[in-house]
């Protein structure tokens, strides 16, 4: 990592995680593949920005260490990228175990649980659909119809226009949300470390 960490990605410490390269790779991974209209892809962080008030739109009032893990909840894609589902199914449950190793250290690093309570996962999975909503029918090609039967609707009350930012915006947007959740949360930094108080 750009951070002179070394992530053993068979088995993650959460001590070799840094908000700073998770932030640097999600900016510059392509939501889509890449396969999006504009001068800049959407990026993963870009998007993960957008999920994270999209959730506080679905449930005014949720918790800053929510709203944070929305933010986190593609963070493991810095190291290993952004696959779409079906790919991710097609891998199989060993995939699926690795990614999630992945998840528990970035969370344990960050001051959250190790796993997300079922009922913030299904509320964060809402927030991700409607965004890949509007992804779909502003930059991918997908029609308002094709949208719903893949991704359902948007909530009510919340709209977007997208403008895919460049690398070093998305990023900077980025580390500066994740700042404001964790001082939210409760969590402080120090020297590049974040423990809980």
């Amino acid at each position: 990592m750009l951070s002179g960490r070394r992530l053993d990605l068979l088995d993650p410490s959460p001590m070799d995680v840094e908000i700073e390269d998770i932030a640097h790779g999600l900016a510059r991974v392509a939501r889509w593949n890449g396969q999006t209209t504009g001068e800049h892809a959407f990026s993963v962080a870009q998007h993960s920005v957008v999920v994270e008030e999209i959730v506080a739109h679905i449930q005014p009032g949720v918790s800053p260490r929510w709203r944070l893990a929305a933010l986190l909840h593609d963070a493991s894609e810095y190291v290993i990228g952004d696959m779409i589902s079906p790919f991710k199914a097609a891998l199989g449950v060993n995939y699926k175990d690795f990614e999630e190793r992945l998840e528990t250290a970035i969370h344990v690093r960050f001051g959250l649980p190790a796993k997300t309570p079922a009922e913030i996962k299904r509320l964060i999975k809402q927030a991700d659909r409607a965004c890949a909503f509007f992804e779909a029918t502003q930059l991918a090609g997908f029609t308002h119809t094709e949208s719903l039967a893949f991704f359902d609707a948007p909530p009510k009350g919340y709209s977007l226009t997208i403008d895919p930012l460049p690398p070093a915006a998305a990023q900077a947007r980025y580390i500066e949300r994740f700042h404001v959740l964790s001082d939210a949360a409760g969590y402080t930094s120090g020297a590049g470390a974040y423990d809980t108080e």
